[in-house]
């Protein structure tokens, strides 16, 4: 019987309010004036994720925790739609909120409330089972419940994938989520030694593909023992903003993975679709399509779709 979802995404709904700042770091003022200005949006990494694989044509369903609050709604809203089903635990602290410094060049500073959580949230785990058991694959974000439904997860056994992001390959934290992944992601930004640091999760954990990815730099793969670099591809348009690039890249990865493409072509289609991501602004949604991935990353099987077979009309 097949799964009624491609990917179950866990954690990582939000909201973000967005300024523009004339230059990273920002230098001490009184006050600036900033344009195009500041934008209160729904999406985080799990939104993102979840929209950028609706996008591809996968079957998606998040699951997190939400506040009945103002920022609730904007998620929910986001949600609808664009037709993903969400499944919201209440979460009396208030929902996930954070505020994105970008400057002109599309680099990016975030500052992250941490006090919309406690130490006691959980994701009820009949809730994790079932969707879970309706899922061919689930992606985890790194947030506090999340790491709590590793163990059931692997006990369903269904394919894990995570992304560490900022990682410095030390902090503890990370490792329950990088051990548990078949397939983990991770933002070279903090790593002074990329190969090292995926070489010793691939040795300590349960993943056969990793992926680190190093902006204008690439990425580099670690996929069966062998370490590959993966060149940078030119952006459609000019870079406005690399907010949500990695999601996007891990979006268009599992979109390839799932459907059995080599982990090089996958990580081919994550460096298409980050390269698009650039140049979409953080205020709007529009990830790259299924159409737009294909063509791009030069391949012209456009009736197929992640599931490996032939797309309905």
């Amino acid at each position: 019987m097949s799964a009624e979802n491609d990917v179950l995404v866990l954690g990582g709904a939000g909201v973000d309010t967005v300024v523009h700042v004339p230059e990273l770091p920002l230098p001490f003022a009184d006050s600036y004036l900033i344009r195009p200005g500041i934008t209160t949006r729904a999406g985080q990494t799990g939104d993102f994720l979840a929209l950028g694989l609706h996008a591809l044509g996968l079957r998606v369903h998040h699951l997190d925790l939400l506040g009945d609050d103002p920022e609730g709604t904007l998620v929910r809203a986001l949600h609808a739609e664009h037709g993903i089903p969400l499944t919201a635990i209440p979460q009396p602290a208030g929902t996930k909120r954070a505020v994105n410094l970008v400057d002109p060049l599309g680099r990016r500073l975030s500052l992250y409330d941490d006090t919309r959580a406690a130490p006691e949230d959980r994701l009820p785990e009949p809730v994790v089972r079932e969707l879970a058991r309706a899922s061919r694959h689930t992606h985890v974000s790194i947030s506090h419940p999340c790491a709590f439904a590793l163990p059931l997860l692997r006990e369903v056994g269904v394919t894990l994938s995570t992304d560490l992001h900022d990682w410095d390959g030390v902090n503890p934290y990370h490792e329950p989520f990088a051990h548990a992944a078949d397939v983990v992601f991770v933002s070279a930004a903090r790593l002074t030694d990329p190969e090292a640091v995926l070489r010793r999760v691939a040795e300590r954990g349960r993943a056969s593909v990793l992926v680190a990815t190093a902006g204008a730099d690439g990425a580099h793969l670690l996929a069966d023992g062998e370490l590959h670099h993966i060149p940078t591809v030119t952006p459609p348009a000019p870079v406005v903003d690399s907010n949500g690039a990695g999601d996007a890249f891990a979006a268009a990865f599992l979109f390839a993975w799932l459907a059995g493409e080599p982990a090089l072509r996958a990580a081919h289609f994550g460096a298409v679709a980050g390269a698009h991501a650039c140049t979409v602004p953080a205020t709007t949604h529009a990830p790259i399509t299924r159409e737009q991935l294909l063509e791009r990353a030069g391949d012209d099987r456009t009736g197929t779709t992640a599931r490996g077979h032939e797309k309905e009309e």
